[in-house]
């Protein structure tokens, strides 16, 4: 059965870092379109960051460019998100997804992917 998992939540302070992981049981990463989402207590779902599979190019929403870095490793079936600098802004339960995309995945804004995990809770406090 096709799952996906993150991992590497945790509460961290202000201005820390944490590297979220998000692997796949049942299909291989490669050929998929990998997004990180997040949705805070009482706000709407925000899409993070992507990378599409055919060509590599990632999407950074405005509020994380510059302090996170999306990556892949595909020996290892996996895809990362490095988060730096982090703020309070950034607690919310984040969540990994993966669908097999024609174009670029900064075109689609999280609907179009199908498989998702359950979410890794980051917390940035002091």
């Amino acid at each position: 059965q096709a799952q996906i998992v993150e991992s590497g939540g945790g509460l961290v302070q202000p201005g820390g870092s944490l590297r979220l992981s998000c692997t796949a049981s049942g299909f291989t990463l490669d050929y998929y379109a990998v997004g990180w989402f997040r949705q805070a207590p009482g706000k709407e779902r925000e899409r993070v960051s992507c990378i599409s599979s055919h060509d590599g190019s990632t999407f950074y929403a405005d509020s994380v460019k510059g302090r996170f870095t999306i990556s892949r490793n595909n020996a290892k079936n996996m895809v990362y998100l490095q988060m730096n600098s982090l703020k309070p802004v950034d607690t919310a339960v984040y969540y990994c997804a993966a669908e097999r995309l024609a174009l670029q995945c900064k075109t689609y804004r999280g609907d179009e992917f199908g498989s998702w995990g359950r979410g890794t809770q980051v917390t940035v406090s002091s």
